[in-house]
């Protein structure tokens, strides 16, 4: 009985170690290596299934970092001490069994992904292809994520954040996907397929594009405005909650339109009662970047040269102690109808910012 206990699992440890090399064939390993060798690339590492166990406490619940519309990404520390963010995928990677087809996209995808060197974006360290749903590393960053900042702890003892802060994480994540979107050496989308922040246009065409993520930044805009989640739960003005379930772009541009913005605006950057002009402006960058139609929605970086003006008209208006209201004659800042005119004002430090600082992404929304 002993003989055949150990026979039973030497055989099914065969097999594991077969299907593993089976996975990292289909899941184009060989490809990569190749690819590494004949582009001399030696930026990403390729790490077993084993060491990322071992480096998750075998992808431990206490592990968990967040989850998102594409998968589960963990905390883990590498034999090396480095502390690396493991984003484990719900769905496969389409392609034949030899490899080829999305196999060798995936493989092109992971080269670009791994030669990204940009402040704002998280980089690609490595990689896991011996498993039926390919695993990615990221460097990891401490700070938590933009949703911890904004909806973590209950809301009574939320710390306040300042319309500077809000501001600066708006512009460098703005231009951190407009350099994904143009800078880098292909074109990559964000392309989040995550509740409240798909893009319904789409949806319907079952489509992503570049526009897809001008629409899904635009919801993150809106977040960043109200505190409020992408599909939040209503309280009906009491803070009861009435546990109706309510989308955040639909809810913001329904005040827009109706001229009720200090509705929703949060009240830690209302000025008293009113809604002042940079607040404004932001809330029309948002609205136009969740237009219905994609091709009317500005790029992205023109998003991020109009936030970069209204992040520079808040500091100075910090830096004087003055509010700005309409009117201001900042340098042409004020165009039709009141609007501070971002739209006119160049940059010439587009891609310079202020802060070399590194921003807190949420590695789920990187790539797609």
């Amino acid at each position: 009985m002993a003989l055949s206990c150990m026979l039973v699992i030497q055989l099914q440890r065969r097999k594991h170690t077969i299907e593993k090399q089976e996975y990292f064939r289909r899941n184009g390993g060989l490809r990569l290596y190749d690819e590494m060798v004949s582009r001399q690339v030696d930026t990403v590492r390729v790490l077993t299934v084993d060491e990322l166990k071992k480096a998750t406490d075998n992808f431990s619940d206490a592990r968990v970092l967040g989850r998102g519309g594409h998968g589960t990404v963990y905390r883990g520390t590498l034999d090396d001490l480095r502390e690396v963010a493991i984003k484990r995928s719900k769905a496969a990677v389409d392609g034949d069994g030899d490899g080829g087809g999305c196999k060798e996209e995936f493989v092109n995808e992971i080269i670009v992904l791994s030669q990204i060197n940009h402040r704002h974006v998280v980089r690609l360290l490595g990689c896991c292809l011996e498993v039926h749903v390919p695993m990615l590393v990221y460097e990891f960053v401490p700070n938590g994520t933009l949703f911890d900042l904004l909806h973590g702890g209950t809301a009574a003892r939320r710390r306040p954040v300042s319309l500077g802060l809000r501001l600066k994480i708006a512009a460098q994540s703005a231009e951190a996907l407009a350099y994904l979107h143009s800078s880098a050496s292909r074109a990559i989308l964000h392309g989040d397929g995550t509740l409240g922040y798909l893009d319904p246009e789409s949806f319907v065409s079952r489509h992503l594009t570049d526009k897809s993520d001008v629409y899904s930044f635009g919801v993150v805009l809106a977040e960043l405005i109200t505190r409020k989640k992408a599909v939040y739960e209503d309280d009906g003005g009491g803070g009861g909650g009435s546990g109706e379930k309510r989308s955040l772009s639909s809810t913001f541009l329904a005040a827009s339109s109706r001229g009720e913005l200090w509705r929703v605006v949060d009240r830690d950057i209302m000025d008293g009662d009113d809604v002042d002009a940079v607040v404004r402006e932001l809330a029309r960058v948002a609205e136009e970047c969740m237009g219905a139609r994609g091709e009317e929605r500005p790029a992205m970086k023109e998003v991020a040269e109009r936030l970069q003006v209204l992040r520079r008209v808040e500091m100075m208006e910090a830096a004087a102690g003055v509010e700005v209201v309409d009117g201001f004659n900042g340098g042409g800042l004020v165009g039709r109808h009141g609007h501070l005119d971002t739209t006119t004002t160049t940059t010439t430090s587009y891609y310079q910012s202020m802060e070399t600082d590194k921003l807190q992404l949420d590695v789920d929304d990187l790539v797609r």
